[in-house]
């Protein structure tokens, strides 16, 4: 049991999305323990514990039935900051990945495409928005994760009837999101781009065969077979997600992905975007939590576990 101070604390709640990157600083002998937020306490007198803080901890925690995670993960990241703390993708940052209604907000004024987007919190006030809406939609939590509670719409009644069929699925924050919906090449799917320390790590395409689960954690979408996620299946009999390594993106797209992550002030995560059918570049989704994928870098070369290491080392030098 480690009796000194460690150099760096990891704040999460996933402990098997944690293995590689924990396993990778025990290879290298970084000094660091992990911090579990699923079940934690601070107070408001106790010192720093480290010199660096990086934060995991995942929206869809209450997915895993981890539900007060998220505030807390906030709260303390919110406290350590005004202690003076380094943090790594701290509290701004996670409030940020919170809150889709946010994220839509900033792409739009980096005058970024974007889907339109209507934040509620009563169906009923929808109402006044009819001549904007464009059915089918797309109708998604503003606290996301792991593509849970999305799902397509095709009228106002249909979305009334979801909440008045099942009131919890407002929960746990309590607000929704009516977007537009933007059909694409399924062959092709949505892109990701993983960030390190504002640069572009890897690229790779993601092929959803309708599903919305796209986290790219090997624990919930194995290259093959069935993973070990708590996210319900929403396409029954659908293949499993593919994740496919995509070395010939687009300059323009990553120039754009790039300063999404600089605006967001993102240390590491993962920025998504797709191309429609009618030749827009839409870019939809900010994602402070990256799952790396150990197969996709391999086709690049490296470990992505080992680069983010490496940064983590380079941040601890600054501290």
């Amino acid at each position: 049991m480690q009796t000194t101070a460690p150099d760096l604390i990891v704040l999460h709640e996933h402990p098997e999305w944690q293995k590689p990157l924990f396993a990778a600083l025990e290879r290298r002998g970084v000094s660091f323990l992990p911090f579990d937020v699923s079940r934690a306490a601070f107070s408001n007198v106790e010192p720093l514990r480290a010199r660096l803080y990086f934060n995991q901890a995942s929206p869809s925690a209450y997915l895993r039935g981890n539900t007060r995670a998220v505030p807390l993960a906030l709260a303390y990241m919110r406290t350590l900051d005004l202690l003076g703390a380094k943090v790594l993708n701290g509290a701004d940052v996670f409030a940020l990945e919170l809150s889709k209604s946010a994220q839509a907000t900033l792409l739009r004024t980096l005058g970024i495409d974007c889907p339109h987007s209507i934040t509620f919190n009563d169906v009923r006030a929808l109402r006044a928005y009819t001549e904007d809406i464009e059915w089918p939609a797309l109708l998604k939590p503003d606290q996301g994760g792991s593509g849970a509670r999305i799902q397509v719409v095709e009228s106002l009644a249909e979305v009334e009837a979801i909440f008045e069929r099942d009131p919890n699925v407002w929960l746990p924050d309590n607000l929704f999101l009516l977007q537009e919906y933007l059909p694409h090449d399924p062959e092709k799917g949505i892109v990701r781009l993983e960030f390190l320390g504002g640069e572009l790590l890897y690229a790779m395409r993601v092929i959803t065969h309708g599903r919305f689960n796209l986290c790219p954690s090997p624990v919930c979408n194995p290259d093959d077979g069935n993973g070990a996620c708590e996210v319900p299946e929403q396409v029954v009999d659908a293949p499993p997600v593919e994740f496919v390594p995509f070395p010939d993106v687009p300059r323009d797209a990553v120039e754009t992905a790039t300063r999404i992550v600089r605006a967001a002030k993102l240390d590491i995560g993962g920025i998504e975007y797709l191309d429609t059918l009618d030749g827009r570049r839409v870019f939809y989704d900010i994602n402070a939590n990256s799952n790396l994928r150990p197969s996709v870098a391999a086709a690049f070369g490296f470990d992505p576990f080992e680069r983010v290491v490496d940064f983590l080392v380079d941040e601890l030098k600054k501290v």
